[in-house]
């Protein structure tokens, strides 16, 4: 039983670090391989964006001094390097996935073609979108929103490593922060809630795009926010 048809999965760069904090740990990328080969196996049809904040960060390298579009650029080609592992990681346990990238680069994997995605898509293949919306000054959850109103994905699933939810403050900080069950779009931009950037946010909220967040580490979680089952925070558009 599945809730949705077609998912966007957001991954993190973090995410997929795990514990050690920088680059790929091969644990962690397998685990979330299994989790997606499982959910896969209901039907859904999956599509992932993913970071690239284990590798490059684009705004902290802006901030050191380097040019923001050049330093969001290297962050886009970093994004390349998690999708391929992760697509590795699919293929070993026979799940059959493409990656598009937004930046042209035919050697490791196929142009961003929104046709071409949703046939992939259709055949119960997994399609993971790589290199941001190939501009720079936009953000990966960006890229996820504008990919979900593209390939018309019934939701976006926000996979976090270090929360399980959207809280009213930092739970690491502030003791009293109080998870949400649910929230509107306007709620997240007018309490500046740190889910998604403004830009991602507003895409989402015009475009009327659900968007669960939830924790990864939990083993499973991917499978039960499609079954939809209540876990993390769910964000619509105004209610």
């Amino acid at each position: 039983m599945h809730t949705y048809n077609r998912v966007i999965l957001k991954l993190s760069g973090e995410a997929l670090a795990g514990d050690q904090g920088y680059g790929i740990d091969p644990n962690v990328i397998q685990s979330i391989a299994k989790q997606i080969k499982d959910v896969v196996g209901l039907g859904t049809e999956v599509a992932i964006v993913v970071g690239a904040g284990n590798i490059w960060r684009g705004m902290a390298g802006s901030s050191q001094g380097m040019d923001r579009a050049t330093a969001d650029y290297m962050g886009m080609l970093a994004t390349v390097m998690n999708a391929l592992a992760l697509q590795d990681s699919l293929e070993d346990i026979e799940v059959e996935s493409r990656v598009q990238t937004s930046i042209e680069m035919r050697q490791v994997a196929e142009p961003y073609i929104r046709r071409k995605a949703i046939r992939h898509l259709e055949k119960k293949r997994v399609v993971i979108f790589a290199a941001g919306t190939g501009n720079p000054y936009f953000t990966t959850d960006t890229t996820a929103a504008l990919r979900a109103a593209e390939i018309e994905a019934d939701v976006i699933l926000m996979a976090k490593n270090k929360v399980d939810g959207v809280y009213s403050a930092d739970p690491f900080k502030d003791e009293t922060a109080v998870k949400y069950e649910e929230l509107s779009y306007l709620d997240v931009l007018k309490d500046g809630l740190g889910v998604m950037d403004s830009t991602a946010s507003s895409l989402c909220m015009d475009n009327d795009i659900p968007l669960l967040v939830f924790s990864i580490t939990e083993e499973g979680n991917i499978k039960r926010a499609v079954e939809g089952e209540k876990i993390g925070t769910i964000v619509r558009g105004n209610s």
